[in-house]
């Protein structure tokens, strides 16, 4: 799944020629922009389990109302309490009867049930750029887009950004505190987007390393990769609309040592007391095809049933391209079908163990074959809603020019891949 990047803004027209391809809002509302009262087009989940998807609902003390039964918690971090609610509510322990987490701010998150897909949007592309030139200098290496772009993509229909960047850039040195520049720029996008309704998923686009160094290694240990995230969750607990992505297409690596570091870095999100949305990839860039293959080692269907959120709130996040190597490389895909075929292990996957898929990545270039590859996938998707949380193309951004999967407007004129999302988008 890898594909190739930019690496300054004046080289993205001769990547274009080498055909190289992808790859603080109101706590009282919930990170799929659906509202409390506003819940009947989700179908009541029987039960909570450790893949259940929870959305908050309400802040700590708060009165909140739910349309018909719903499964209700209150809480933070790995400590809640349930409670089955009709009708309205309040985010107290005196309504749930137990503090969880005493002198700790709690919110109170809905259940979600399954049927109905809860985000769909776009990779918005660029603050990753530049990874051969780290940290590199903003503007000419790297690019955060603008706040005021994600307008077209939510009046198309969409309700997510995800948001590709460098942890070398926001952390310069490990166990350390953040870049304060970096820091800005990456909350000024995310509190902004945010503050308009649109969920951000924070997307650490680096591949499971850190200056080269992988995760797990004696360079990089895993309690470093927990600090991170510790300090970056921590920084947007207090906002339901963000989504946590662990990382970006683990690779090259053993299967179970990407899963040692997974669950380092959930438990030190949880310790922050952060609530949010955890999306977890897996090995082998984390390909939906290769989910139960055993090219790379163990298969990510085996070990990454050992996943552990102490919150039990994540999602497991792949990504699927439709050209012969499932690399992103290419204007050409394997078949009109081809989208539903390469999915189909991973939805039994999902189905088989009680776990949710995001679909993290995906794209194409515009062609009669690619465009029905592209409705199969996202109909294949939608009409799996039981296990699929939803989907982000790969990819807008300021800095793609004429490359093949952009789907960013040029001068407000849509690119055709658009007309192919948009019955999807409604």
């Amino acid at each position: 799944m890898r594909r190739c990047m930019p690496l300054v803004a004046a080289s993205v027209a001769a990547l274009m020629l080498a055909g190289c391809g992808g790859g603080d809002g109101d706590p009282s509302l919930s990170t799929a922009s659906v509202s409390a009262t506003d819940t009947t087009t989700l179908k009541p989940a029987a039960t909570s389990t450790t893949s259940s998807v929870w959305l908050t609902l309400a802040k700590d003390s708060a009165a909140f109302t739910v349309s018909g039964t719903r499964t209700v918690r209150y809480g933070a971090g790995s400590a809640w309490v349930e409670k089955s609610v009709s009708g309205s509510g309040r985010c107290t322990s005196t309504f749930f009867g137990k503090d969880p987490a005493a002198g700790v701010a709690k919110v109170c998150q809905l259940l979600q049930g399954t049927g109905t897909l809860l985000w769909r949007g776009v990779s918005l592309a660029g603050a990753e750029f530049g990874e051969g030139s780290l940290p590199g200098t903003y503007g000419s290496n790297y690019i955060y887009p603008s706040a005021d772009s994600v307008t077209y993509y939510k009046n198309k229909g969409m309700n997510l950004v995800r948001l590709p960047f460098r942890w070398e850039r926001l952390q310069p040195t490990l166990n350390q505190v953040f870049d304060a520049n970096e820091l800005s720029r990456l909350t000024g996008f995310v509190n902004a987007v945010t503050a308009t309704g649109q969920t951000v998923l924070l997307d650490p686009h680096n591949y499971a390393r850190y200056y080269g160094n992988v995760i797990g290694s004696s360079a990089v240990p895993n309690s470093a990769y927990a600090d991170f995230w510790r300090r970056l969750a921590t920084q947007f607990k207090s906002n339901p609309r963000v989504i946590l992505g662990l990382m970006n297409e683990p690779n090259s690596m053993p299967t179970e040592q990407w899963l040692s570091g997974a669950n380092a870095e959930l438990a030190a999100i949880r310790s922050a007391n952060a609530s949010n949305v955890v999306f977890v990839p897996g090995n082998a860039w984390t390909g939906a095809h290769s989910w139960n293959q055993n090219w790379y080692g163990t298969p990510n269907g085996t070990v990454m049933k050992g996943i552990n959120d102490p919150g039990h709130n994540l999602v497991f996040e792949v990504h699927q391209y439709l050209d012969g190597d499932s690399s992103g490389q290419s204007a050409n895909c394997v078949s009109a079908t081809i989208g539903a075929q390469r999915l189909q292990d991973f939805t039994t996957w999902l189905r088989s163990n009680g776990y949710r898929g995001f679909l993290g990545e995906f794209g194409a270039a515009s062609n009669d074959t690619c465009n029905q590859a592209v409705s199969n996938m996202l109909t294949f998707v939608k009409n799996n809603a039981d296990v699929w949380t939803g989907w982000a193309w790969w990819a807008g951004g300021p800095w793609w020019g004429g490359y093949m999967y952009s789907i960013e407007p040029s001068n407000g004129v849509d690119k055709p891949q658009m007309s192919v999302l948009a019955p999807y988008l409604k």
